[in-house]
């Protein structure tokens, strides 16, 4: 495979784009408006600073060190270069799986912004069918966006690490920044600014349950693109004279804050409107666009914004998930990269088709297994079985099974002995705590 590695600043940003997703701008503020507002996100960000930023630090390291496919990673820095440890490196299949749903929820995005332009719903009832009829009847616009941003990951992935990854997150990331500016700004001529910042900053801890903790703890695991071998697979690709410890922290940083910003400026145009903060999944599809309709031609104007701000996060994060995949067939199967690209994205394509004829009036029954669609079965095989496991595994493969004082060597070249202690200490005995608990509760084990 041709040498082609990140630049340090290109790493950052190819390693935020991925973290910077739908997560961060769809999911963060309805997690948070169902949770109570700022109770929940100071605990999301306790929970990224001591289990996300500690998983994403220790995903990073094996990367780097390895300078190998997910899969082999393990395998390559274990004690013993035990041939088992492999199989923690078959989290690539969890991201294709989510990235073969991931693209046609992108597609719905593209939809939006069409309807921005062209003309967004005046009525709940409208804007809540607009949202069900592209799900449920429109099947072939959905095939068509899906398809055109499966083969637009196909045109940067084809292009490599350098000229396709590094360049489309150097393009895309300053944009989606320049776009959430903007937005913040605007947010804040809105009288409903400062409502929007008490609801988000000042915690009220009455709100506050055991789901609220597990809800902060899973949303800073996924949000940081953990357990699917993106950050593996980007550190493989990192510079020599990259520091994964102080890469790491600013990926953490970045990644909270375009959620926090993402929070303030939907809670300002909610709050403006009279709206509830507990409007779920359907907030961006149903609640934002019709208050964006109350605000005329200046709201049509915000609206094509936010869409492009979301498909932009979208699409940096959807790249990311292919690259695992590739490289794994890459150096596994010694393929061209044209041929592993094309592989990765044929079964994506096809397995995305299902996915979303799964949710359709005509196939929808077809497709539904013990009560479930196959798109439900598929968002909770990865995001409540396969990432935690694979979260899990990862810190007792680091805590157990790498020799201590390599990592300390490794560490303390780049950072203190006390941050190291502290990384060590969570990431054998803490985080695999919190994982576990978390992963049970997804398993309705535990309440």
């Amino acid at each position: 495979m041709k040498t082609n590695t990140f630049s340090r600043i290109g790493f950052i940003l190819a390693a935020a784009g991925s973290a910077v997703g739908l997560g961060n701008i769809w999911k963060f503020p309805y997690v948070t408006g169902e949770n109570g507002g700022g109770a929940f996100v100071l605990l999301y960000i306790i929970a990224i600073t001591f289990i996300g930023l500690s998983i994403f630090i220790a995903e990073s390291y094996i990367g780097k060190e390895a300078k190998a496919n997910a899969a082999s990673s393990y395998q390559v820095i274990s004690k013993t270069n035990n041939k088992n440890w492999r199989w923690a490196g078959f989290q690539i299949f969890a991201g294709i799986i989510i990235l073969s749903f991931y693209a046609f929820i992108i597609g719905w995005i593209i939809e939006y912004l069409i309807i921005s332009i062209t003309g967004l719903p005046t009525t709940i009832k409208e804007a809540e069918d607009t949202f069900t009829n592209l799900i449920t009847q429109k099947i072939g616009t959905q095939i068509l966006f899906h398809t055109l941003v499966v083969a637009t990951m196909v045109f940067i992935a084809l292009k490599g690490i350098k000229a396709g990854i590094e360049k489309l997150n150097l393009i895309l990331m300053p944009l989606l920044a320049l776009i959430l500016f903007g937005l913040l700004i605007y947010s804040m001529s809105l009288d409903s600014f400062g409502k929007a910042i008490n609801f988000m900053f000042m915690p009220d801890w009455s709100k506050v349950t055991v789901d609220s903790i597990l809800a902060a703890i899973g949303q800073a695991f996924f949000t940081l693109s953990l357990g699917m071998g993106i950050i593996i697979t980007y550190s493989a690709s990192m510079g020599k004279d990259t520091n994964f410890i102080k890469s790491s922290i600013f990926v953490a940083i970045v990644d909270t804050t375009v959620a926090l910003i993402a929070g303030i400026i939907i809670f300002s145009f909610l709050f403006a409107a009279g709206a509830k903060s507990t409007a779920g999944p359907g907030l961006v599809f149903i609640s934002l666009p019709l208050i964006f309709s109350e605000w005329g031609i200046f709201g049509q104007v915000i609206a094509v914004a936010f869409f492009c701000a979301l498909l932009f996060a979208g699409i940096t994060s959807a790249v990311s998930l292919v690259e695992p995949s590739v490289r794994y067939l890459i150096e596994k199967f010694q393929m061209s990269r044209i041929k592993a690209v094309f592989y990765t994205a044929t079964f994506l394509w096809i397995l995305g088709i299902f996915a979303l004829l799964s949710m359709s009036a005509d196939y929808g029954e077809m497709l539904t297994f013990f009560g479930k669609s196959l798109f439900d079965h598929m968002d909770y095989l990865t995001s409540s079985v396969a990432l935690p496991i694979s979260g899990f595994v990862t810190c007792i493969f680091l805590g157990y099974f790498v020799d201590k004082n390599v990592l300390k060597t490794k560490f303390t070249s780049v950072t203190s002995v006390a941050v190291f202690n502290i990384w060590y200490a969570l990431i054998r005995y803490i985080v695999p705590i919190a994982i576990a608990i978390l992963f049970f509760n997804k398993l309705g084990l535990i309440g």
